[in-house]
């Protein structure tokens, strides 16, 4: 996989590029402030972008509006975006143009090699990678939602879905069968009306479903 490295602090760039190097994985380019990354992402066109929400000059939100730029230049690009802290609208403003091959971790993840490397794949493969906590505080900050008919079960099936597990790791984690794992699934497509189509564009509308309604707490 080709990816592209966006981070100031130099420590962490450098630990990125060695673990994914390591991981076999190329590093095309790395940016070190937020005017360099689009013409990086341009420039090499990798198969997937780690991107620090904050960047220099400003450190405000340049790593993101980069990230939304390059997906309008490169429809799908994967983009896996990290953040010290959790900040909801970022993750709902990232994903609110189309939940695919987009993640949102939080920077204290990369130490765990094994859930880093796992979540960066699935986001190069098209699916989605929400940080635990990320999902866990859109979860508590939503009242008055189209999610408010999902019984407390397949909110945590949603949830699970949005940090981008499958129905058989879903299953584990709840300790239950994959095929009550599946009814749920189909509960949770029923209730928020999405269409009868592909099972795996669906998970993306249901995803994305999840994180419209808590973008307006």
């Amino acid at each position: 996989m080709r990816v592209v490295i966006a981070e100031d602090n130099a420590l962490l760039r450098e630990g990125l590029v060695l673990l994914l190097r390591s991981a076999g994985h190329e590093v095309v380019a790395v940016a070190a402030t937020g005017p360099e990354i689009l013409p990086a992402l341009l420039e090499h066109r990798p198969d997937a972008a780690v991107l620090d929400v904050r960047m220099p000059p400003d450190f405000r939100d340049e790593g993101l509006r980069a990230a939304l730029a390059a997906r309008k230049e490169m429809p799908g690009l994967p983009v896996l975006v990290l953040s010290q802290y959790v900040e909801e609208s970022y993750a709902a403003e990232l994903l609110g143009g189309g939940a695919s091959g987009v993640g949102y971790l939080l920077k204290d993840r990369v130490g765990r090699v094994d859930e880093f490397l796992d979540a960066l794949e699935r986001v190069a493969a098209g699916g989605t990678a929400l940080d635990p906590e990320v999902v866990t505080e859109l979860l508590t900050r939503r009242r008055d939602s189209p999610l408010d008919p999902l019984t407390p079960r397949e909110r945590e099936v949603l949830s699970l879905m949005a940090e981008g597990h499958d129905n058989a790791t879903i299953a584990k984690t709840l300790v239950v069968t994959e095929r009550a794992v599946h009814k749920h699934i189909g509960n949770v497509f029923l209730k928020l009306g999405l269409p009868q189509s592909d099972s795996g564009h669906r998970r993306v509308l249901a995803v994305l479903a999840y994180l419209n309604s808590t973008q307006r707490a």
